[in-house]
């Protein structure tokens, strides 16, 4: 049986990742579930797959835990052990009888932690975009240094692996990734300025956290997805072009140097892109819809708008100037973003946030994870003190 570390099992990457794993019981266990502070579930969860180590966000949040562990009865025999914060993380993530590592925690807190794994060699299952948006060069250094294997689990990215499946990586030219558009995609940028947190958060196609769901209605999600195909598969930023697809049932697209064009489709439920890098190489059956050719289909296919989208453009710039722009970008966008939802600045004012925190930090070389962090921090404090400005002025 193949044991997992589950970090971010509470998030929606997390569950569903938990529902491939009810469906193939007999072939993965779990070792160690990784959480935030949503005790409630964490604690069905051990119930339910009954890990042997469970990790949450501080000593706080363990004490909640043990509460709620408490209030559902359950033996004290059943307990995993409990532990709290980074260097827990990492633990959940190198320990040995860990096979498969499924990265899922929002935000640089799961960076060090699949890192780490990276560095015995064991496999991941991708799905923190920040791992190689803020430490893309750091990350595949390791890959190909200790022979781990990352497998993305994003639907853009997973259908990108699978594309390339269909010839040599040295024939493939370009890689089209898709977006929905977000629920923007229609609205005119002079309205912007009134557009509210909960207009932003309402994604016409997937139910994701906040944060991400904000990305999506900016597309610096998209963005960050470029970032992110340029390192996992060696493109350069010119051969990754975005198409706004609002249908979301074309994930990814590869052109190869005949002409021809291998395309990734299927329903959008993120079940079958967890359980493709659970099982790669082989492919199992997925319980997720099957698309209907007895139907009629109608797949639109448009440019993105860069001048209403700006931060998508903010993107290409960093992975062009590549070294801490990635991490500068990720940080100063979670700041902004947070800024926006807690309504201190008007919609627009998150590129802003972003495009001006990029400028005064520059672009440094950080030579180790702890060096990485360092700018991630000093890039935090930096867009906090313009969302402070801004927050004036608005």
């Amino acid at each position: 049986m193949q044991m997992l570390t589950v970090l971010g099992s509470t998030g929606s990457i997390g569950v569903n990742t938990l529902d491939v794993v009810r469906r193939w019981k007999h072939r993965y266990g779990i070792y160690a579930l990784v959480a935030g502070t949503n005790v409630s579930l964490l604690a069905g969860q051990i119930a339910e797959f009954e890990p042997k180590l469970a990790v949450v966000k501080d000593e706080e949040t363990r004490q909640r835990l043990v509460a709620e562990l408490k209030r559902l009865a359950l033996p004290a025999g059943k307990w995993p052990q409990l532990e709290h914060g980074a260097a827990a993380r990492v633990q959940a993530a190198i320990a040995p009888e860990v096979e498969f590592v499924l990265s899922a925690i929002v935000g640089v807190a799961g960076l060090e932690a699949t890192f780490e794994a990276i560095r015995l060699g064991k496999r991941i299952g991708l799905a923190n975009k920040e791992v190689l948006v803020s430490g893309g060069e750091l990350v595949m250094a390791a890959v190909r240094e200790f022979g781990s294997e990352l497998l993305p689990v994003d639907s853009e990215h997973n259908g990108a692996h699978q594309c390339l499946r269909a010839g040599k990586r040295a024939e493939a030219v370009k890689l089209i990734l898709t977006a929905s558009g977000g629920p923007f995609r229609k609205t005119p940028k002079e309205e912007f300025a009134r557009v509210t947190p909960a207009q932003a958060l309402n994604h016409p196609t997937w139910k994701m956290g906040p944060r991400i769901t904000i990305d999506s209605a900016t597309l610096m999600n998209k963005g960050f997805e470029v970032i992110e195909a340029c390192w996992l598969f060696d493109f350069t930023a010119d051969e990754v072009e975005v198409v706004v697809h609002p249908q979301s049932k074309v994930h990814a697209m590869v052109e190869f140097n005949d002409g021809s064009v291998i395309t990734q489709v299927c329903a959008t439920d993120m079940r079958m892109p967890i359980q493709y890098a659970l099982t790669y190489p082989e492919r199992a059956d997925a319980p997720v819809p099957k698309l209907r050719w007895d139907e009629t289909h109608s797949w639109e296919f448009h440019p993105p708008d860069w001048e209403k989208f700006p931060l998508l453009g903010l993107a290409y710039q960093a992975i062009r100037a590549g070294g801490s722009a990635g991490c500068t970008l990720n940080a100063a966008d979670e700041i902004a973003v947070e800024a926006f939802l807690e309504e201190q600045i008007p919609f627009p004012y998150v590129s802003d946030i972003v495009a001006e925190t990029l400028d005064r930090m520059g672009v440094s070389h950080p030579q180790s994870i702890g060096e990485l962090l360092d700018v991630d921090l000093r890039s935090r404090r930096m867009a906090r003190e313009l969302v402070a400005e801004r927050a004036v002025r608005a």
